[in-house]
């Protein structure tokens, strides 16, 4: 990280100058000080000593309106930093009985999401080809940055609860982590709250790029790859169907293989797109026929509001550590694996199974988007058929594919280790 780099000197510069000096030099200060990343203190923590307190302040429930609620509670590291339960969304505010809108994602394997662009062209030395909208964080890519996505739960009111920023250093300087965030970040850290703020959400971001807890790269296709193991037939199987552009095309926007740099694959292309997943009547918000949740285009996300043509346009997930998930998409709609395929290749060829009937008999296909955005939604394989056409998978393809999806749960052991006879095979 950058800052780390330069806090050395920084900080020394810092301590040599009085303060009417320190003021006066601030207008002419250099351009990479306002940076997100820049060193602002006298002295700069490790990387390690950062991690630690990240570590310490998302596990504290002392930081939430109620006293109750951790950013660990609806992302466990037990279900790979996503949700621990079945609830299609989690409870917060200041009885945990206010529902949230959208389902709690995992947060592992967010370390190479680029900032959100409108035109994303991949490092493919095809620059022609304009990927849309890409990147960021949350469900809309609104947060650009692990250190700004961080606040937003800290202030929901549906979440975390406090009502402003100045109320989260309040609670931190109060709570039973004052003592390590003060040894942290200088003894003086919260008399400057702007200061204590920055660093609070920088230390949650750095620890959410600690390696072992966040991408660890452990699951039984990492071994697969570094040909430390082998898929079982079904498994070698469903990553075949998996690939295949005429059956499943998971991999179009779920990219399986590994990177022309090396890198292994995260199983997402950071794309944001449509695929028309049903409305969820559960959702306490959808009560009202008029409320949309239409992704990049709002409510949560403000600034393209005018861009009609992203309405109903989400994140795609990473699908590592997706076996581990209870519910699925960003509204919770389904609750296993087998209903998400059968979903995906049923969803043009007998919609009837997923969608409502409006008063006339007719299929209203899309019914969570309102009238006259049909044309947003993808029309690429499997969603290319027409009703009474076979799907593109039958049952016992999608049951192929559930099986190597299984191969991306991290923490695989290989048969014949202590723990690995414990667990038992894979898949």
């Amino acid at each position: 990280m950058p800052f780390l780099l330069l806090a050395a000197c920084a900080g020394l510069l810092a301590a040599c100058q009085p303060a009417p000096q320190q003021e006066a030099r601030a207008a002419s200060a250099p351009a990479y000080l306002s940076g997100a990343y820049a060193p602002t203190l006298q002295r700069q923590p490790s990387v390690a000593q950062m991690t630690a307190m990240g570590r310490a302040m998302f596990f504290e429930p002392s930081l939430s309106v109620s006293g109750k609620l951790a950013c660990a509670s609806c992302h466990s590291p037990d279900h790979a930093y996503g949700p621990p339960n079945g609830l299609a969304v989690q409870l917060g505010g200041p009885e945990l009985k206010d529902a949230g809108t959208r389902a709690a994602p995992s947060l592992r394997y967010l370390q190479n999401a680029p900032a959100f662009t409108e035109h994303y062209h991949d490092d493919d030395g095809d620059d022609s080809v304009d990927a849309g909208p890409t990147g960021g964080r949350n469900w809309d890519g609104r947060a650009q940055s692990g250190h700004e996505q961080a606040l937003a739960p800290l202030l929901s009111p549906r979440e975390m609860g406090n009502r402003d920023a100045a109320a989260v250093v309040a609670k931190l300087k109060a709570g039973p982590l004052a003592a390590q965030f003060r040894q942290t970040y200088g003894a003086d850290i919260f008399e400057q709250p702007g200061q204590a703020l920055r660093w609070a959400l920088m230390s949650l971001e750095v620890f959410q790029e600690s390696p072992a807890d966040f991408y660890p790269y452990t699951s039984k296709y990492d071994a697969f790859l570094r040909k430390q193991a082998s898929l079982s037939p079904q498994e070698a199987r469903g990553l075949a169907l998996f690939n295949d552009e005429n059956k499943g095309n998971c991999a179009s926007c779920h990219i399986s293989r590994i990177t022309p740099g090396g890198a292994f694959p995260q199983f997402t292309d950071y794309g944001l797109i449509n695929i028309g997943v049903p409305r969820n009547g559960k959702l306490p918000a959808n009560a009202d026929p008029a409320y949309f949740d239409m992704g990049l285009c709002g409510p949560d996300r403000t600034d393209l509001t005018a861009h009609k043509e992203y309405c109903g346009s989400f994140k795609t997930p990473s699908l590592r550590n997706v076996a581990l998930r209870k519910v699925f998409f960003h509204n919770g709609s389904f609750t296993s694996l087998e209903q998400v395929l059968r979903f995906y290749v049923q969803r043009d060829t007998a919609p009837q199974k997923w969608y409502p009937k409006d008063k006339n008999g007719k299929v209203r296909k899309y019914d969570d988007l309102p009238p006259g955005l049909e044309a947003n939604v993808n029309v690429e394989a499997p969603f290319d058929r027409q009703p009474g056409q076979a799907p593109a998978l039958n049952e016992r393809e999608i049951a192929d594919v559930i099986v190597f999806l299984r191969t991306l749960t991290d923490g695989y052991q290989a048969p014949g280790t202590v723990q690995g006879k414990a667990q038992g095979k894979t898949g």
